[in-house]
């Protein structure tokens, strides 16, 4: 599975609805990016500050097949020029993830295609795969073995990766995850949801050193911890409340996104040494941030990749892509596969 020259050519259509995006992408060959859709749902849970599951779900039920059926009409194929049918089984919401998982039962089902189920994580994984543009100038492939780091709203964690479909967690948040910690943040310097993008803003007018937030190690372990950060900040703006003070939301944020930045980089590159793999890749939904991406590709001791930015948050390209280095291996699900809200990357 190393070698991409002995994986055979395939168009996949991958669906995804792990969380409050629905999604579906062809991707060919694993790599080349032929369509991709999202109808996102980021307004409807705003006035939430947060995904509400049951509002999601039925959202899911309102866009699951407009989206499909735009893709194909998007990459100009139909049902019967694809070969497999990938979707995410897990990890995310049971009520979001089962209108895409009944989705694409019923398209297997009625074009008698192969159906692959995906973790959603590894998806995240091989959106480093696709160039989601210029199908001419592919992006290099990661070399194995390589350090993975998943940073997103729910995950946080490490993953030594020895080749394709190959993985070991080697640790992970042990409280929040950091864009949980994002989003509990922007609540208390009153910005707007998702915390990330708003936080990201909000810092690029502020002074990064104006607060010296800690930085959690957690020595001997690759676990990450943010909880005592996300609390340093609530003292700090609780002081100035109680002064009465005029809140530095500015100052605030850039630190605050600093102390993260300067946590996953440094752990992740000490991994990295440890483990002397090859590149590090940087993915998930908070692997759009301007500063946590500008501090990996500014050291030049790993070659680095993280994905573009379309590829970054939850698609269904990732889905297709993951989905078919899993077809080239052989991997075929039966109909009555069920999803898996809680589905460790380390269970695959």
């Amino acid at each position: 599975m190393n070698d991409p020259i002995s994986l055979p050519p395939a168009r996949i259509l991958g669906i995804e609805s792990s969380c409050d995006e629905t999604a579906a992408a062809v991707v060919e060959n694993g790599r080349v990016q032929l369509a991709s859709i999202v109808a996102s749902q980021v307004d409807l849970h705003a006035k939430y500050g947060g995904v509400f599951p049951e509002v999601a779900s039925r959202q899911h039920i309102l866009s699951i097949f407009p989206v499909v059926e735009q893709v194909l009409y998007q990459a100009h194929l139909t049902l019967n020029d694809v070969d497999a049918i990938a979707v995410t089984r897990g990890p995310g919401l049971a009520g979001s993830l089962v209108v895409g998982m009944n989705m694409a039962k019923g398209l297997s089902l009625a074009a008698d295609l192969p159906l692959v189920g995906v973790n959603h994580l590894e998806g995240h994984i091989y959106s480093a795969w696709v160039s989601p543009g210029d199908v001419t100038h592919l992006p290099p492939e990661p070399k194995f073995p390589l350090l993975a780091l998943l940073v997103s709203g729910g995950h946080t964690e490490l993953n030594l990766v020895r080749g394709h479909l190959d993985y070991q967690r080697l640790g992970g948040t042990l409280d929040d995850a950091v864009g949980e910690a994002f989003d509990k943040v922007a609540r208390l310097l009153n910005l707007s949801y998702p915390g990330g993008p708003a936080i990201q803003k909000a810092a690029a007018e502020g002074n990064a050193e104006a607060f010296n937030f800690p930085r959690p190690r957690l020595e001997g372990s690759w676990n990450f911890s943010f909880s005592g950060l996300k609390t340093a900040v609530l003292r700090v703006v609780r002081e100035f409340e109680e002064k009465q003070k005029p809140l530095p939301v500015e100052n605030l944020a850039a630190s605050f996104q600093a102390a993260v930045v300067d946590t996953l980089v440094g752990k992740t590159i000490q991994a990295a040494r440890t483990f002397e793999v090859e590149n590090i890749l940087v993915a998930g939904g908070v692997s759009a941030n301007r500063a946590l991406r500008t501090a990996f590709l500014a050291q030049t001791e790993f070659p680095v990749h993280i994905p573009s930015l379309s590829l970054c948050t939850d698609n269904a390209v990732m889905i297709a892509s993951a989905g078919y280095y899993r077809y080239a291996k052989g991997q075929r699900d039966s109909l009555d596969m069920d999803v898996l809200p809680t589905w460790p990357l380390s269970q695959l």
